[in-house]
């Protein structure tokens, strides 16, 4: 799905930065597996995308595993077509139910149909998360850039931006306005919202309510912060795009108040004083005077927000929260005597997320730190030469999912920074 000489022009950039035959030949391996592997085109035009080894096509993942991709699309016709039609696909799941994460390929009703959440036969899950809908959002964005195509932002894009505001201004006040509601009945809390479904209390802040993190468990205080930073530069994307390509200012105006709402809500409730880190960003907020101090391997995360768009790496509220996530003071970073870094609650303790690694080397200002990361990754595949979900910090032919489609994604990415392609 990739033009082999643009590839490879991309492997010998990644060898010469990396001074690696071994991670030149994993990157080459993934670009040229990875999306073949999980994207199918469809008669329509548009491309399903499976989220690794679950039979469905989740917002969040199918747009992260086209990260590296990305880089590469300008010169490769072939390579936009594939990806012009995720997002296509993408923004028909948006309209079908907004609050949905995950999709079917058809209305097979495949998935988890016993949830108390009014779900469809097209919905495989319906966990929502804010950042399920900003990744739309982010690809048609960087996609329209990158092709100067008109074709990227079709008759599908605005009825699927409409609902996207539409639901994030609800949720600025989840307790008086929102319908949604939602409870599976398993083994892990995590699965389901308290409050017969709503959710803990919260009040409202300026930011936008999530029901789950990006790593599918619920949120503990309602503003996931993460994902209102995302929200608030996407918000930014659907102000330009809505002037420039529809000409419509109404459109423009109400992404451009939804953006500064949240901005304001990220500056006045999503920032705490630390007794050694100093200002720094929370990762959940309730909006009663409660945060949680942690990040979670899965993006958008605190530490991925130069990534995201919303900080630059060298910010120095962001800065002084990087130095807390990537030390004790985070629960969820790990050490041990392979590796170090962070992980998630969504794994068994003390192991570490390959995509929270690149997430670290990528967002650096530091080329030998990019550098010591991309060897730790390579060197942490337990001998499988591909990236994992998360893995043991001592022992790394420990792991969760031996094959993790965006995880390989975010390790040819943060190749491509290091060879200077960004």
């Amino acid at each position: 799905m990739i033009d082999p000489d643009v590839l490879a022009a991309a492997t010998e950039k990644v060898r010469a930065a990396s001074g690696d035959d071994l991670i030149a030949e994993m990157f080459r391996r993934s670009m040229a597996e990875n999306l073949p592997a999980v994207a199918e085109r469809l008669p329509d035009g548009t491309t399903f995308v499976l989220t690794g080894d679950i039979p469905a096509m989740w917002l969040r993942d199918s747009a992260a595993q086209l990260r590296p991709y990305l880089l590469l699309c300008k010169d490769d016709p072939g390579l936009q077509d594939v990806l012009i039609g995720v997002l296509h696909r993408q923004l028909e799941y948006v309209v079908l139910d907004p609050y949905a994460n995950a999709f079917n390929k058809s209305a097979n009703g495949a998935g988890h149909t016993g949830d108390e959440t009014e779900m469809s036969p097209w919905v495989w899950e319906r966990k929502y998360e804010i950042d399920s809908l900003c990744f739309p959002l982010d690809l048609a964005y960087k996609l329209w850039k990158a092709t100067g195509r008109a074709d990227v932002i079709d008759a599908r894009f605005r009825p699927a931006a409409e609902a996207i505001l539409e639901l994030w201004t609800v949720e600025q006040d989840h307790e008086a306005r929102s319908p949604y509601r939602f409870q599976r009945h398993d083994d892990r809390p995590s699965d389901s919202l308290v409050r017969g479904g709503l959710g803990r209390l919260t009040q409202p802040t300026g930011m936008s309510w999530s029901a789950f993190r990006p790593s599918d468990d619920a949120t503990d205080l309602g503003f996931n912060v993460p994902g209102n930073m995302f929200a608030a530069v996407v918000l930014g994307y659907l102000q330009e795009i809505a002037s420039e390509v529809f000409g419509d200012e109404s459109l423009a105006a109400r992404a451009k108040e939804l953006k500064a709402s949240i901005e304001d809500g990220i500056a006045q409730h999503g920032t705490v004083d630390h007794p050694v880190y100093g200002r720094v960003y929370a990762y959940e907020v309730d909006g009663m005077g409660e945060s949680l101090l942690m990040d979670d391997a899965n993006m958008p995360s605190l530490l991925s927000a130069p990534l995201s768009g919303f900080a630059a790496p060298d910010d120095p509220t962001y800065l002084a929260t990087r130095k807390l996530l990537l030390s004790p003071e985070n629960p969820y970073y790990y050490s041990g005597t392979a590796a170090s870094g962070i992980g998630s609650p969504h794994t068994p303790p003390r192991y570490i997320w390959h995509i929270a690694l690149a997430v670290q080397g990528i967002s650096s200002t530091s080329a030998e730190e990019r550098q010591q990361l991309l060897e730790l990754l390579r060197d942490t595949t337990g001998g499988t030469g591909l990236m994992h979900e998360g893995f043991d910090v001592d022992d790394p032919t420990q792991f969760t999912r031996e094959w993790f489609s965006w995880a390989n994604a975010m390790f040819c990415e943060l190749a491509l920074v290091h060879a200077g392609i960004r």
